[in-house]
């Protein structure tokens, strides 16, 4: 009996929107209208939730109606993803080419928490659309500015990429949301067995991860400078000492 009210109440819902969408006046349909749309049922609802049908009542149109503008989810969720990428802005050309790798790091790691709820499918999508490999191009430029050599420069981009992904999905869907133990140990436990780990805690909390990223992304940097400079390439030194921020 309370499933047949619940249901006389989906239908009263249900027809009370389509007179309001006969009603409403008609707003065009636009990619940009769409892309939008499905930003926000991602993040009200989650990934999981963005289907054609949900994003049709978020827009007050038939769910068919996406389908002129984008002919499949994998269409959409390639505009999602350019629209996330192409929010990374890139680093003015006037500053140090170490400094704009930098930037540039920081800049993809700011993309990833204001598209959190995305940005799963941000970091396993693969980077194969216009946008996508033009940001690639242009990262890998920054990256053989500072490491001249294709092979090296190719592998540190890669190095790049691992510290980037891993740390951004971890600070926006990683360990700390992730599924836990049917029977944790409480802060007791730890701090009996693991007193490493009871004082290293502190450093895990989210007010620590700007310092923990600039440590990370500062490592890499600072090895690729020494490296150039141990095989003595020109301006090595001078890029090493500008990665460790001594300007002597």
């Amino acid at each position: 009996m309370a499933r047949t009210a619940v249901a006389r109440r989906e239908q009263k819902g249900a027809a009370a929107g389509a007179r309001a969408r006969r009603s409403a006046p008609r707003v065009p349909l636009t990619i940009e209208r769409i892309v939008d749309a499905a930003l926000g049922v991602i993040e009200k609802e989650g990934l999981a939730a963005l289907s054609t049908r949900r994003l049709g009542l978020a827009l007050g149109v038939e769910a068919m109606s996406i389908y002129h503008h984008f002919r499949s989810k994998r269409h959409l969720q390639d505009a999602l993803v350019d629209r996330a990428i192409g929010s990374i802005a890139m680093p003015p050309t006037g500053l140090p080419p170490v400094e704009r790798l930098r930037r540039v790091c920081h800049a993809y790691r700011a993309m990833a928490h204001r598209y959190r709820t995305l940005f799963p499918l941000i970091a396993l999508h693969r980077l194969n659309t216009p946008t996508g490999v033009r940001f690639i191009e242009n990262v890998l430029a920054l990256v053989a500015a500072v490491e001249p050599d294709p092979e090296r420069a190719a592998r540190q981009f890669r190095a790049v990429g691992y510290f980037l992904t891993g740390a951004t999905l971890d600070e926006t869907a990683g360990y700390a949301r992730g599924p836990s133990a049917a029977e944790p140990v409480d802060d007791a436990y730890v701090a009996a067995n693991c007193p490493r780990l009871a004082a290293a805690s502190r450093y895990f909390k989210a007010s620590e991860w700007d310092a923990t990223f600039s440590l990370g992304l500062e490592a890499l940097i600072e090895s690729f400078a020494r490296q150039s400079a141990a095989e003595g390439r020109p301006g090595a030194a001078k890029r090493q000492r500008v990665a460790s921020g001594s300007t002597s």
